[in-house]
């Protein structure tokens, strides 16, 4: 159990978009990973990150921001346990992938490598902090000064950098963050810009695809409208942070709150592409059972929501 949570809980401290964490996948699988912890940081990784609660919470409401922040991480646990069970006896298979390749010296101790990932979280948080309605209070004092504890928290990252990490670390580490700025944001305003073409903005009717045919496919909140927006969003592909605004224009055309949780938990965890991709990783079977658990997991989870809340 011990192990599903820390996948679970890495994953979702790591932002990374479906499709950057299928080599992260692919690593510690080969390497020896079971499969049930290695299926719960395939699906926490995109599933949820922090940035991603803070922006679902900010502009969907905190409802959903914490269901699904409670959600994908329980989730990445149970799919990580039942692909276990499923799988239990099937290890040779998995055995003959595991590379063994001897593992490089460490370079800093797990305290320097928690304190790192500490001021990346930091960043990201008071970066998105938002306004408070009102100018009173503890949260607004972190607000009005915000800017300035992510400069503070950039400091002492760059300090950190130069100090514990190793220059052809620093190397990568600079080029994979623009490699990843180079394919995320161009999709994030790609998915803005055409989520607001078909479906305008929030509460208007402004956008191509008409509010009632929204609501005739994912309005209210019985078990179809629930399925159907756990099917489309496992096959559709979401960059990150894109299915924020997608979801705020269909919330605005109708959308049910169920649909809208359900599309969250499986939309960033699964695509079409990546499908493809694990397949190769891990087999037609497995992939197969993954994606029905996702799919059925996040429609129930999706009902019970809306029938809740």
């Amino acid at each position: 159990m011990l192990a599903y949570g820390v996948a679970s809980v890495s994953g979702s401290i790591l932002a990374v978009c479906s499709c950057t964490v299928l080599p992260m996948f692919a690593g510690i699988y080969t390497r020896g990973a079971g499969i049930g912890p290695a299926a719960a940081f395939l699906y926490a990784g995109p599933a949820i990150n922090i940035l991603a609660i803070i922006l679902t919470a900010r502009v969907l409401g905190p409802g959903l921001g914490l269901a699904r922040a409670i959600g994908a991480i329980a989730f990445s646990v149970i799919i990580g346990l039942l692909m276990s069970i499923f799988f239990r006896d099937k290890k040779k298979d998995h055995e003959d992938l595991i590379t063994t390749e001897p593992l490089a010296g460490k370079s800093r101790s797990l305290g320097q490598n928690a304190l790192y990932f500490l001021i990346l979280i930091l960043v990201l948080i008071f970066s998105a902090w938002a306004k408070p309605s009102e100018a009173v209070g503890l949260w607004y004092t972190v607000y009005s000064v915000h800017w300035y504890l992510t400069a503070a928290m950039l400091i002492v990252l760059f300090v950190i950098l130069f100090s514990w990490f190793r220059r052809n670390e620093i190397n990568d580490w600079m080029f994979s963050t623009w490699t990843f700025a180079r394919q995320i944001l161009p999709l994030l305003f790609a998915g803005v810009l055409i989520a607001g073409f078909l479906l305008g903005r929030p509460n208007t009717d402004a956008g191509i695809i008409p509010s009632r045919l929204v609501a005739m496919s994912v309005g209210g909140n019985s078990l179809f409208a629930n399925l159907f927006a756990s099917i489309a969003g496992a096959f559709m592909y979401f960059a990150t942070l894109t299915e924020v605004p997608i979801l705020q224009g269909l919330l605005g055309s109708g959308m049910g709150k169920g649909p809208a949780l359900a599309l969250l938990l499986a939309g960033p965890a699964l695509s079409l592409p990546n499908m493809l991709v694990i397949r190769g990783i891990m087999g037609t079977k497995k992939t197969v059972v993954f994606v029905i658990l996702v799919i059925v997991m996040s429609t129930l989870s999706g009902w019970c929501h809306g029938f809740l809340f």
